[in-house]
């Protein structure tokens, strides 16, 4: 986690000497989250204009519950003598509960309610997209006085009766929850419908069909078990009286004998005692059937269902759904997590340089400064900001840029400051001119050199300087410097190219030409350099200077040609001081104070629009 933002870039050779200070911290976080607070607002506004639209074209919908109990009955046979207690396991409840939800109850509930006829009962809950968007064009019609367009129960008429019942039965079901509460042997029956007062009559009305439905099972069986009960009592005393009548005939000869010599291989005849036994068994077994036939006449008189109802539904007071603050809860956070996680999403593919840290990191040099854009909106700057604005907060960066550079200064004091960048259409040249107006309102002697051929800047936008381009070169330099009072001065880009400075050997020469006379030599000399663009042959000039500041647009100048930047320089032992971060959005405390404001207006309007709306 803590890699996270560290590591979206890839890794200079040095940054494994400073593994050890790769960590994120909470002002990392706190930028973060300002720096993308436009996008996380944007995403929490959308998620709650979803909500609304999903609390508007939602109907209410109100959920009644009632609550029958499963008792477990003993078998009649078991009813008497020792206690014996029963109890129903986990499969047998979770087969009530199917029972419940079976179609078969559905069509008692729907056949005493007659369902398939309330057009408001076989009403979708949950529209479509299509007809959300339907609704909200006749909530429109109507303000507007318009006709409304077809409405649900229309469409449902055209349906044949199968298709109006198997709809019934699909909304009936859909709307019906069955479950067990906790491990007890109550089930909660719910249901749901636009209607509460029908709600309440659905959910009664599926309990007591519950119970029906056990009784008459109760009674089907027992009936069924009684008619044969009553053929097998036909049978039995038939059998009984052939067995009977025997024992009196073979009684009336008056032969008591216990065995007689029979001849061989004929059947012997039963002695009284076996036609007697068998006589009292049949007798027997008729009685006891007889027995279970009155039980079972007596089940079918007054048959007794194993569940009752414990708590009746009412009608319910307020809907179950939709819940619009929990919807507009849902939505905020919903918006912030795809917020935030599309602010990183954007923050891991952006291959900016954006902090000074970034810049560390990757490319083992120091910040010198980051530059905030410039007050005005043009879109380089004034060549002169800081004379214009000497407390902006852009003058301000610039003198602690300027510090940090003094601070450079190890071996032997910078004279001979350069300037580049990596694209021509950067704050390069405009960072030198309000660098070079520092040193001079310093009191330090200043000269400006545009090396830049390609895109000479600093001549064609210096006031009373832009005439000198073209103009035939002299050959003293003093004499083609353009020196202005209480300003820097400037050696004009013609006449650069005119003397060939782009060479190492001829710039050090010109170098050393300007400070021949101590009296007359310069303090600063600040040479605005080519950029990489332009070519890296141009760039080899820097070498004779005494330090080169890479130009850097914060959000715009890609890490990787920056890396290629200081290897180039590098590669033509330029000494490199440091990156000057330029355009930089870092915000002040009532800059975000002032834009969090309004992004939590605007939030804040939006849910109370909604709060006022439902």
């Amino acid at each position: 986690m803590n890699r996270l933002f560290a590591s979206q870039w890839p890794l200079a050779t040095n940054q494994q000497a400073n593994a050890g200070q790769d960590f994120i911290g909470l002002s990392d976080i706190t930028g973060f989250l300002r720096h993308y607070v436009g996008t996380i607002a944007a995403c929490v506004a959308a998620a709650l204009l979803v909500a609304w639209f999903y609390n508007s074209t939602t109907d209410p919908v109100f959920t009644a519950s009632a609550q029958i109990l499963i008792e477990p009955r003993l078998p009649q046979h078991l009813q008497e003598g020792a206690e014996v207690n029963l109890s129903l396991d986990t499969a047998q409840v979770e087969s009530q509960i199917a029972v419940m939800q079976s179609e078969k109850i559905a069509s008692m509930v729907i056949d005493r309610l007659k369902l398939i006829e309330n057009t408001n009962f076989n009403r979708p809950r949950a529209p479509m997209l299509v007809e959300r968007f339907g609704k909200i064009r006749d909530n429109i019609a109507e303000v507007l006085g318009f006709q409304k367009s077809t409405s649900a129960s229309e469409s449902v008429a055209k349906l044949t009766d199968y298709q109006k019942a198997r709809l019934t039965m699909l909304i009936f079901r859909n709307s019906l929850d069955v479950r067990r509460v906790g491990v007890s042997y109550a089930i909660e029956i719910s249901f749901t419908s636009a209607d509460p007062d029908g709600a309440a009559k659905i959910a009664n009305a599926t309990a007591d069909a519950f119970v029906h439905e056990q009784i008459e099972t109760k009674a089907e069986a027992a009936r069924e078990g009684g008619a044969w009960l009553e053929e097998r009592l036909q049978q039995l005393r038939t059998q009984m009286n052939e067995a009977m009548a025997k024992a009196q005939e073979f009684r009336s000869r008056h032969d008591y004998s216990v065995g007689r010599d029979t001849d061989v291989g004929a059947n012997p005849e039963p002695t009284l005692e076996e036609l007697e036994v068998t006589a009292d068994t049949y007798r027997k077994m008729y009685e006891s059937f007889l027995q279970a036939f009155t039980n079972s006449v007596s089940q079918q008189s007054y048959p007794v269902a194993d569940a009752r109802v414990i708590t009746a539904a009412t009608a319910p007071l307020s809907p179950s759904a939709p819940r619009p603050k929990l919807v507009l809860a849902f939505a905020v956070v919903a918006g912030l997590i795809l917020g935030i996680g599309l602010s990183f999403a954007r923050h891991s593919l952006d291959w900016t340089v954006r902090s000074p840290r970034h810049i560390r990191d990757n490319l083992g040099i120091e910040c010198v400064g980051d530059l905030p854009p410039v007050s005005n909106r043009k879109e380089f700057g004034n060549v002169d900001e800081v004379a214009r604005r000497p407390w902006s907060r852009y003058s301000q960066s610039l003198r602690k840029a300027r510090t940090e550079i003094s601070l450079a200064e190890t071996s032997h004091p910078v004279r001979f400051l350069g300037l580049t960048a990596v694209s021509n259409n950067s704050q390069k040249s405009i960072v030198a001119t309000n660098l070079a107006t520092l040193y001079s309102m310093s009191g330090l002697k200043t000269l400006v050199i545009d090396v830049d051929l390609r895109r000479p800047t600093i001549t064609t936008r210096l006031p009373n300087h832009s005439g000198m381009l073209g103009k035939e070169c002299k050959d003293l330099v003093q004499l083609n410097i353009i020196r202005t009072p209480g300003r820097f001065d400037l050696l004009s880009s013609s006449v650069v190219d005119a003397r060939n400075l782009l060479v190492p050997k001829n710039m050090q020469a010109l170098l050393l030409e300007l400070n021949a006379d101590e009296a007359a030599a310069y303090d600063k000399i600040i040479v605005d350099l080519p950029t990489l663009e332009t070519g890296a042959d141009d760039l080899i000039v820097g070498s004779v200077l005494d330090g080169v500041v890479i130009v850097a647009e914060w959000g715009k100048t890609h890490v990787d040609t920056l890396q290629e930047l200081v290897r180039t320089l590098q590669a033509s032992r330029t000494p490199i001081l440091g990156v000057l971060l330029a355009k930089a959005r870092a915000m002040t405390s009532q800059h975000r104070r002032v834009r969090l404001g309004k992004a939590l207006s605007i939030i804040g309007n939006a849910y109370r629009a909604i709060i006022r709306r439902d």
